[in-house]
């Protein structure tokens, strides 16, 4: 049996972040992963220089040999509309390709790595988890994204049966060839942004040097295979993106943390980013409140602003305040974390079809560049108002 303080399970920006935090102050982490990194990932993906501070990641180091596409600008309207273009004078985000930005995370993070394993087997026993048979530990943490067998495995425990209202989104990235790079007119630091009419999701465009992502995301997933053909077809025929292969639209689904139900924590476990219902219910971005979560978890298995001394030595997984470590009581301060930082929980719902009124509304506002600039970007997307965690 192979034992360790924490065992997470995911490999992801949320796994990987919660990794490091709990590694660099001396406990003894796994984190299993089913697939082998890197591994390609389905994400329009970006950071903001927040993401960069709460990482620790510098910037020159990171970008050799891997994409970092600075954005200092973007291009905002209503489907089949008149689109804005908003400038800064000097990068608010950088645009990442998520198969490179995970494995650079998961491998600085200094936890052991059991990757190619899936979790098969999970049992809950008095002095903790035993996973797979194989691997032991007095605290579990789940980061397998929206469909993390951990969480399921929580949310049957505590009878969480309800529906869960989730986006549902389809995109492709794929490498452009010489003559569409001379035939894109979507600029590399200027990403696109169109919302829907029904106000129920946006697409986006967004060229990330060699690299063009599209895709398309909404809170009402019916028919979305046609509004995402629908986007894409619109987009060549207004001459923004260029004609040719595009490969494979695939799809996934997450919650926004605002409508999300499901239940974030239970003895000795906790979820973090889409296992938990994470993401920003303005912009539907992951990518930061995942890593957030990850590094307030951390914080919470670590006792952090407990008053209480921090860390443990390896082999000592039974904790420094003994039996009950981490009992539920105890981790019901990281629910407290995740709603002091990103509002209230489960008391939002999915946003009843808009009337003609506030369809005439968006569109009025989404032609102010005040309003764009100032709300739909600043305050939605790049959360410019938003120190990072430390």
């Amino acid at each position: 049996m192979e034992r360790c303080d924490v065992l997470i399970v995911g490999g992801g920006p949320a796994g990987s972040s919660c990794a490091r935090r709990l590694a660099s102050a001396g406990l003894d982490v796994v984190v299993l992963d089913k697939a082998v990194f890197p591994r390609d990932k389905v994400c329009a993906g970006w950071i903001t220089p927040a993401v960069l501070d709460e990482l620790e990641l510098d910037a020159a180091d990171y970008a050799q040999g891997r994409v970092l596409q600075p954005i200092s600008a973007f291009r905002v309207g209503l489907e089949s509309g008149p689109a804005l273009e908003i400038e800064y004078p000097q990068p608010v985000s950088y645009g990442i390709r998520r198969c490179e930005f995970d494995h650079y995370l998961l491998a600085r993070c200094g936890a052991r790595l059991r990757l190619g394993e899936a979790l098969e087997s999970l049992v809950r026993e008095a002095d903790g988890w035993v996973v797979n048979e194989r691997y032991r530990a007095p605290m579990l943490i789940g980061a397998g994204g929206h469909f993390c067998p951990v969480a399921q495995w929580l949310q049957q425990t505590v009878g969480q049966r309800a529906e869960e209202p989730r986006v549902a989104a389809q995109e492709a990235e794929f490498l452009l060839d010489e003559r569409q790079r001379a035939e894109c007119r979507v600029e590399a630091h200027r990403p696109e942004l169109y919302f829907c009419r029904d106000l129920a999701g946006y697409g986006w465009c967004f060229r990330k040097g060699d690299y063009l992502n599209v895709g398309l995301g909404r809170e009402d997933a019916r028919r979305l295979p046609e509004h995402v053909a629908a986007f894409h077809q619109r987009l060549r025929s207004e001459g923004r993106i260029p004609a040719g292969p595009t490969g494979r639209f695939r799809g996934h689904a997450y919650l926004l943390f605002a409508h999300a139900r499901r239940e974030v924590l239970g003895d000795g476990v906790l979820l973090v980013g889409d296992a938990a219902g994470i993401a920003y219910a303005e912009s539907g971005e992951g990518i930061r409140p995942a890593i957030e979560s990850g590094l307030l978890a951390g914080d919470v298995v670590l006792g952090r602003g407990e008053g209480r001394p921090e860390g443990l030595a390896r082999g000592g997984a039974a904790g420094f305040d003994g039996r009950g470590r981490y009992r539920r009581e105890r981790l019901e301060r990281y629910r407290v974390l995740l709603e002091r930082r990103f509002g209230p929980r489960g008391r939002g719902a999915a946003r009843p079809g808009p009337s003609r009124f506030r369809r005439a509304m968006a569109a009025w506002l989404l032609a102010r560049r005040w309003f764009v600039r100032n709300v739909v970007l600043d305050r939605w997307f790049l959360r410019a108002g938003v120190a990072p965690l430390r």
